[in-house]
């Protein structure tokens, strides 16, 4: 064997260009290389480190506000806490008994959208995000003659608590922003979830999801892009999820 021959660099690490997923990281011995373990574990300690960051609601109601040009309506799921949360998923579905009072001056106002925003498992996500989102979308359905719901701050929101909102307000459509899991490449992944004829019961199945809007993923503009073909398509073809395939051209419709 010729030890000053370098060894051969495998095929597929040339991949590594294309993707931030972790492959060809090399070996040491029969283990990863001290450099992947230590970027490893620095990757879980930040996602780690965003599910438990606390959100600064003060800041995210403020820049709420600030693009949608009205008040903030601030609600909160059956979820009173954090760790109920992360344990009674189905309490991050629906609103807290204050909250649902809270909406009684707006139950059959027959709104064509409620839209919520909530920090979910990454206030990160949120904070960095929604706001951006929302400054790109809103104009474009303003444009389009929506007739919108309160722009509503949920706290500790799960994707089917849109339906409850959405029921509540007797709207068309219901879209909700909130922080993804945390993952080890993108701690703070912002997800969109739209669902037409909102109503507790729905599942996946009726969702169109745009996902990892982050500065490794969507833009925002390009979220909010897609957001107003789908739901712009979900109202004129009353349906949502299965039934309403994902043909947006980003191409065409993002100059």
């Amino acid at each position: 064997m010729d030890l000053d021959r370098p060894s051969p660099v495998a095929p597929w690490r040339t991949l590594r260009r294309f993707t931030p997923a972790r492959i060809a990281l090399g070996r040491a011995g029969g283990s990863l290389p001290t450099a992947a373990v230590l970027d490893f574990r620095l990757a879980h300690a930040r996602a780690r480190d965003a599910l438990l960051h606390p959100l600064d609601e003060e800041q995210l109601a403020a820049d709420l506000e600030k693009v949608s040009g009205n008040p903030l309506l601030r609600l909160e799921s059956a979820a009173r806490n954090l760790d109920e949360y992360l344990l009674r998923p189905d309490l991050g579905r629906v609103l807290g008994a204050q909250s649902i009072q809270q909406l009684q001056h707006l139950a059959g106002k027959k709104f064509d959208l409620a839209l919520l925003v909530s920090e979910g498992l990454s206030a990160l996500a949120a904070e960095k995000h929604a706001a951006g989102v929302l400054a790109e979308l809103l104009p474009l359905l303003r444009r389009d003659s929506w007739q919108l719901g309160p722009l509503c701050l949920v706290r500790r929101a799960r994707v089917a608590l849109q339906d409850h909102l959405g029921e509540l307000l007797g709207a068309r459509l219901a879209l909700i922003l909130l922080g993804e899991r945390p993952g080890l490449i993108s701690p703070d992944s912002l997800g969109a979830y739209l669902v037409y004829a909102p109503r507790r019961g729905n599942t996946d199945a009726q969702r169109n999801c745009v996902s990892n809007i982050s500065a490794r993923g969507l833009t925002t503009a390009h979220a909010a892009a897609k957001l107003h073909w789908l739901l712009t398509e979900a109202r004129r073809r009353r349906a949502s999820g299965i039934e309403l395939k994902d043909e947006f051209a980003p191409n065409r419709q993002l100059r």
